[in-house]
């Protein structure tokens, strides 16, 4: 691999893990009401572990050749994202700490890592980095076969991801332990984070959409 090459896509990866988002919305979330982060932050790897895999098997750029499909794609990710940001606003007014720090809501585990698995699967940013982003930085002329190439390309961006989501995760916890009011402000900011993106992603499909509604029905 262009060790060239590597170096950018970690630059861009690093970057964009970095961009707050639906992803860190949610890590912030798991930090706050959960006893432990760790579900959340396995299950958004995991999603994009299901990327990873995707794209190497060249289903990726399969779905991007499909006219219509990864739009269809992005509304159920949208839906998703406002079913998720209402009911983190359920819950935003027991977002607290007790005396000794631990989180008052431990909820289950297994339901947090398949939301965090959930959030990222279907984020439309995770679907559009590794459909049009990834491949730029692969090299034909490369020694690996360009599908290891795009799984290492992968697994680092999973990487990557999986640090800064913990850092996100365990700051607001550490920031916010002693700060009730604040743990529940942000909980309730990152509700409104998730549904904000959901509607607007929703939006944007519907009205590219309906010029093929009104062909039909014409």
């Amino acid at each position: 691999m262009n060790p060239q090459l590597f170096l950018a896509f970690m630059l861009v990866a690093v970057s964009l893990a970095c961009t707050p988002g639906v992803d860190w919305a949610y890590s912030i979330s798991a930090g706050l009401r959960q006893r432990s982060f760790v579900p959340a932050v396995a299950g958004l790897c995991s999603g994009y572990v299901i990327h990873t895999l995707l794209m190497a098997a060249g289903l990726a750029a399969l779905l991007a050749g499909v006219p219509g499909l990864l739009g269809w794609l992005t509304i159920a990710g949208a839906a998703y994202l406002l079913w998720l940001g209402i009911a983190t606003l359920r819950t935003w007014r027991g977002a607290s700490f007790s005396a000794e720090g631990g989180v008052v809501q431990s909820g289950n585990q297994l339901r947090t890592f398949l939301q965090g698995m959930g959030t990222s699967g279907i984020n439309p940013k995770g679907q559009l980095f590794f459909v049009a982003l990834v491949p730029q930085f692969v090299s034909p002329e490369a020694a690996l076969p360009v599908p290891v190439q795009s799984g290492l390309l992968g697994l680092t961006f999973v990487i990557l991801a999986g640090l800064v989501y913990t850092a996100v995760a365990l700051t607001s916890r550490k920031l916010l332990a002693s700060r009730p009011g604040a743990a529940r402000v942000v909980t309730l900011v990152s509700g409104v984070i998730m549904i904000g993106l959901g509607t607007v992603l929703l939006s944007e499909q519907l009205l590219s959409l309906l010029p093929q509604f009104q062909a039909a029905s014409s």
